[in-house]
């Protein structure tokens, strides 16, 4: 026993995670093999891993520590939120007063920054996966309280991200979270990744490859029966697909047709909500009208987990209406609406506003993209670099004129941001195609960008004749 004993007591805090933890998105056997990258402190837009290394964060985490980290602010109000009352519950109409105005905040910066003056009411949970779950099951419950309850099947995206846990992963497209999961489940269709830049076809013009998703969309529903098809979920900007840009007129045309034949709109903006495109919501920046938006990340910058589902006035009507007849809504968690985690969201928002870093967002992001732009732009094997706001990707080519992937397998953006951890730089090697992505706090500075540009054109330099041979076998 004792030998036992003394033998823990020597590991390294490496070993200690290689014999404990189950780590998520994980291979095991590279886990096994390189163990973790520990880190053990951060401030603003820097990180410091346990070897003492600084490195400038383009990752935000991911995607998710809008304010930065290391802020005290966010340390006040979650002690004095544990002081006040660290839990109660929002079943059978119990509440907090913190809850009760993050809703009311939430409700107001839709109404007030994205002109979303529709949507009327707001459900907590801890994630945007749990959020998307409770969307899975409002859709179904829409229709059932309607009297229309074959009206259930949710369209999703070839490329989407919207969760990890089971209906959340069945609206996900992308195949790599389906592997060996028995996923996708029935209820949800794949349409095809509107992505121009990868999937256009040779000479097809943007407004006619927007012409072709949304063909295939109205087919779709044709095939499926309108009265089978409940709802579309769709990213603003698809995050983890490869930071994908929506084609010209995609949104417009998409909404009319989804209004034509009575489908709901979702609006994933777990990735794209507070300030990260440079204006508060995707919802205001493409000019949407969800039924539903999902929100998590940004909404407390990570600094405690809050998810959040905000429905309409179309569904809150149905909800409400129907109360009499079918009694309480039997949907909720042990921590929807957790008021350490409301007082952390409230805190949150404040230094987004009060510290204007939407506007930072917006002014820092639009000189890290031309950054960008410009130093890779006659790179041989970057196909394109685009993004809005401080969300922003960068695409990897075999051929850059003939838009020719790298072959599969190649990994080659996977290559670059290993690469790029090197030269003190985080960001993103991305799971559906060749694309590694930037996504730093809101906070970060122009000097900071200048740096993280050098960083990752040195990355990309060290691993160009790598490249190169890689580009000849695709």
């Amino acid at each position: 026993m004792l030998d036992a004993l003394d033998e823990r007591a020597n590991y390294s805090l490496e070993d200690m995670d290689r014999n404990s933890l189950f780590h998520p998105l994980t291979s095991i056997a590279a886990h096994m093999d390189k163990g973790p990258a520990i880190m053990d402190g951060a401030k603003g837009a820097r990180l410091r891993d346990h070897s003492g290394n600084e490195l400038v964060d383009c990752s935000g985490g991911l995607w998710c520590v809008n304010i930065g980290y290391g802020r005290p602010e966010i340390a006040e109000a979650a002690k004095q939120a544990i002081l006040d009352l660290n839990y109660w519950h929002l079943f059978g109409s119990a509440s907090n007063e913190a809850t009760i105005r993050l809703a009311d905040k939430v409700l107001n910066l839709f109404h007030e920054q994205a002109n979303a003056r529709h949507l009327k009411r707001v459900f907590f949970g801890t994630s945007g996966s749990d959020a998307n779950d409770t969307n899975y099951k409002l859709v179904r419950y829409y229709a059932n309280l309607r009297g229309t309850p074959e009206k259930r099947k949710i369209i999703s995206r070839q490329g989407a991200y919207h969760g990890l846990t089971a209906a959340a992963a069945t609206l996900t497209g992308i195949p790599s979270y389906h592997k060996a999961w028995s996923l996708p489940d029935t209820g949800v269709i794949h349409t095809s990744c509107p992505h121009y830049f990868r999937f256009a076809e040779d000479g097809e013009s943007e407004e006619a490859f927007t012409d072709r998703m949304i063909a295939e969309i109205a087919a779709i529903i044709e095939r499926e029966g309108p009265e089978t098809i409940g709802a579309f979920i769709a990213e603003p900007i698809m995050g983890t697909g490869g930071v994908l840009m929506p084609p010209k007129g995609y949104f417009a045309k998409l909404q009319l047709l989804l209004d034509k034949h009575d489908i709901l709109l979702i609006a994933d903006e777990v990735i794209t909500g507070f300030g990260r495109l440079g204006q508060w919501f995707g919802t205001g920046f493409y000019g949407l009208k969800p039924d539903i938006v999902t929100l998590a990340k940004g909404i407390t910058s990570a600094y405690f987990p809050v998810s959040a589902s905000v429905v309409s006035e179309r569904i809150w009507n149905v909800l409400e209406q129907a109360s009499p007849e079918y009694g309480p809504v039997m949907h909720g968690f042990t921590y929807s609406g957790h008021p350490v985690g409301a007082a952390v969201g409230l805190a949150n928002i404040a230094i987004l506003e009060n510290e204007n870093m939407v506007g930072n967002a917006a002014t820092v992001g639009a000189y890290l993209l031309d950054g960008l732009k410009s130093r890779l732009a006659e790179h041989p094997y970057v196909g394109e670099v685009r993004g809005a706001g401080l969300m922003i990707g960068v695409e990897f080519t075999a051929d850059r004129a003939k838009r020719t992937p790298f072959h599969a397998g190649s990994n080659v953006h996977r290559l670059v941001a290993s690469k790029a951890v090197e030269h003190g730089l985080m960001v993103r090697a991305l799971p559906f195609i060749e694309v590694v992505s930037f996504s730093p706090p809101l906070c970060i500075t122009k000097a900071e960008c200048d740096l993280a540009v050098d960083r990752f054109a040195a990355a990309i330099d060290d691993l160009t004749p790598k490249m190169s041979e890689l580009a000849k076998a695709s």
